[in-house]
């Protein structure tokens, strides 16, 4: 059987990580491995200051993982070198609450864990699931165990992280699976100036999320139309075009 390290960005109670885990202990060996505070939008940030701290721990439903006090990048790396007594097959980071897509995916802390799964060269998935606070998690969690299945036979190249976006709604309704391109759209964001009761300064960012027009065939647009969306995402990110158009201009 093979062996799953499951993480994520949210923590070890998280109701998306708990559906996912009863999904995919179904078909593999599951091994939970979860920062012990939430940790979102911290990106592929690592922990290089304070020691790393491990604890075994068991929540509600039987699940049992363990939490690293550091962040969901940091929770692959020693999950791979420290804690599972041999190389997992597959990383799955997931499932969160609310989607990665478009621009959000460079800011994302479940993205992040998956891409160090495929930095390490393990076969590696993100799954989340774009809420309108129904949280369907076991449509995601379902879903994801049918892709990962499928494409157990599937030779994924190196770098290569499989970001899965889910419509948050019943499977039932669900249209289908769409293969998709990273969406140029992003939160437009300002600060919110307030005053603290002693007459202090401090900022609280917001934004709103705001579609790009004419992405036919992106991550946001199949989202948006009910479909389940698979953005193979590469590591490298060289501009290949720039770059052969500099190579012109200034060699």
């Amino acid at each position: 059987m093979k062996t799953i390290l499951l993480t994520n960005d949210d923590g070890i109670y998280s109701e998306g990580l708990l559906v996912l885990w009863r999904y995919l202990k179904k078909r593999y060996n599951v091994c939970v491995v979860v920062p012990e505070t939430e940790k979102s939008a911290v990106a592929h940030a690592i922990n290089l200051f304070i020691p790393l701290k491990i604890k075994k721990i068991s929540v509600k439903r039987g699940l049992d993982g363990w939490l690293v006090n550091g962040t969901p990048v940091d929770c692959v790396k020693i999950g791979v070198s420290a804690i599972l007594k041999k190389r997992p097959d597959i990383v799955v980071s997931g499932i969160n609450p609310q989607s990665n897509m478009g621009m959000d995916i460079l800011y994302s802390g479940t993205v992040s864990a998956a891409e160090e799964g495929a930095l390490l060269g393990i076969p590696s998935f993100a799954v989340s699931l774009d809420s309108n606070k129904r949280y369907y998690f076991d449509t995601a969690a379902e879903i994801t165990l049918r892709i990962i299945k499928k494409m157990e036979g599937i030779k994924i190249p190196p770098d290569i992280v499989i970001n899965i976006n889910v419509p948050d709604m019943p499977i039932s309704k669900v249209k289908g699976i769409r293969l998709t391109y990273q969406s140029k759209a992003r939160y437009e964001e300002e600060y919110e100036k307030r005053t603290d009761p002693r007459g202090n300064s401090y900022y609280w960012l917001k934004g709103v999320f705001k579609k790009v027009n004419n992405e036919k065939g992106s991550d946001v647009d199949a989202v948006k139309q009910g479909y389940i969306s698979i953005t193979p995402l590469h590591l490298d990110l060289t501009s290949y075009s720039l770059l052969s158009y500099l190579q012109k201009k200034i060699t």
